[in-house]
């Protein structure tokens, strides 16, 4: 998964999130520091609240929370979402388009974006992914 300061750079990057049924997010605030909520059709809804995109919160685990503005949550894609939107914004570059392979110490996806062949190097595939998407979105 990928980190909150990563997610957080996508977001001011331009990615935008419509939240769907087991998404994870993370709240911004020093007392959920470490903490990864997810978006399920039991406890925790995306739906709108006087009109506007919000989270609402229903049960016991959340229950100090009533609802918090989507905007005041941070999207955690999954590693397959982030390869997803990753290939949406390279369609019609030659292929092969997108590749992640392991190396010694994590994995690098390798890119063809613009007639230029670039590779984006993490620890966890998933920030690798994320660095990939980060570029094609500057």
């Amino acid at each position: 998964m990928i980190s909150v300061t990563t997610a957080q750079a996508l977001r001011e990057a331009g990615l935008a999130w419509k939240p769907l049924n087991l998404d994870f997010f993370a709240i911004p605030l020093p007392e959920f520091e470490g903490q990864v909520f997810a978006i399920t059709d039991m406890t925790i809804l995306a739906e709108a609240l006087y009109g506007e995109p919000a989270i609402t919160f229903h049960g016991t685990v959340e229950w100090a929370l009533d609802h918090l503005w989507q905007g005041e949550v941070i999207w955690l894609p999954r590693e397959e979402q982030l390869r997803q939107l990753l290939e949406e914004r390279l369609l019609g570059e030659a292929q092969p388009v997108v590749t992640l392979e392991t190396t010694r110490d994590g994995y690098r996806c390798t890119i063809n974006a613009g007639g230029e062949t670039l590779s984006f190097e993490a620890f966890d595939a998933s920030e690798a992914y994320a660095a990939a998407l980060m570029h094609t979105l500057r």
